[in-house]
């Protein structure tokens, strides 16, 4: 019970990586309907911000060698959304925006800015770099004699919930929030009453991805980063997207938690009956499950309602 209930914990703070990650993505493609392959790219652009945060602006703290000031590192975080936003509105407005209506153009176009940025950083260094993390958050929170919940992990929960929030209150307590949903469920009639669709277009792309650098910050507590950190993650995010609903919010985060818990406890069982290759086998089981679950509802858990 231990063991689950550790595996379960795990299964929910990747999920919030994962939502951090698919969030960005359930927007762009259900309002743009753009396949963004650069996405994971973004996630990496976020984590190499706190990287260089940690390196170069933040002082050890006393009687403790490598571990940096956690104020610099929340402040990365913030540094990150607002740099990687930036990229993505940069990207939008000079490529993306001559692209609509063409999905394979893009496609190709979105992949290829992602290579650009994956040799960048192999430019600056091949190798993985590691990233300390804030003293307080070493250790864990022991709930009960042989479970403890680890802090780093903890605040990756805090931080989606946070992200979740913000995005709740952009949608449906600001002015341009309605604008977005007013778009993605007819664009048509919201060009025709007055709303600059193109101009939402950019700020919904910038929004998704300095959400996708928030994770990239994220990340920087689990494990060391380098160029290939986001390709990891593109192919679950758009796992989440499918599985959700596209445009749907409590259907991105509902399908974040099933895919991000599941995954983990498939490779418990799995390894436990003594299989190699748990990680790989659980993931198969992953797909064979989302596979058959969008036969009976091809819409995804909560798809967004609209007219026809």
């Amino acid at each position: 019970m231990n063991i689950l209930i550790s595996q379960l914990f795990t299964g929910l703070s990747i999920g919030s990586i994962l939502l951090l990650t698919a969030l960005g993505l359930a927007f762009s493609f259900g309002l743009m309907k753009v396949i963004n392959m650069a996405h994971g790219e973004f996630i990496m652009v976020g984590a190499y911000v706190t990287y260089f945060f940690q390196q170069f602006l933040a002082v050890p703290l006393r009687g403790a060698d490598g571990q940096r000031e956690g104020l610099v590192f929340v402040v990365s975080i913030v540094a990150a959304f607002l740099i990687t936003a930036a990229l993505g509105y940069l990207l939008e407005v000079t490529v993306i925006r001559r692209l609509y209506g063409r999905p394979l153009d893009t496609l190709l176009a979105t992949w290829g800015i992602g290579l650009i940025l994956q040799q960048v950083a192999r430019s600056y260094d091949p190798r993985n770099v590691p990233v300390t993390s804030p003293a307080w958050l070493d250790g864990r929170l022991v709930v009960a004699q042989g479970i403890g919940f680890p802090y780093a992990r903890l605040f990756i929960i805090l931080l989606a919930v946070i992200c979740v929030i913000g995005v709740y209150f952009y949608l449906y307590r600001t002015s341009n929030g309605r604008r977005t949903r007013a778009v993605m469920q007819n664009r048509e009639i919201a060009a025709s009453l007055g709303v600059a669709t193109r101009r939402v277009d950019a700020y919904t792309f910038a929004l998704g991805t300095g959400l996708a650098g928030v994770a990239g910050s994220a990340l920087t507590l689990i494990g060391q980063i380098g160029p290939q950190l986001g390709t990891g993650y593109i192919v679950d995010a758009f796992m989440v997207v499918v599985l959700g609903g596209v445009g749907s919010l409590p259907g991105t985060i509902l399908a974040a938690i099933v895919i991000g818990t599941l995954n983990p406890i498939f490779e418990m069982y799995i390894s436990s009956a003594g299989f190699d290759s748990a990680a790989s086998l659980g993931k198969v089981l992953v797909f064979v499950v989302i596979i058959a679950f969008l036969q009976f509802r091809p819409n995804g858990l909560l798809a967004l309602r609209s007219r026809t």
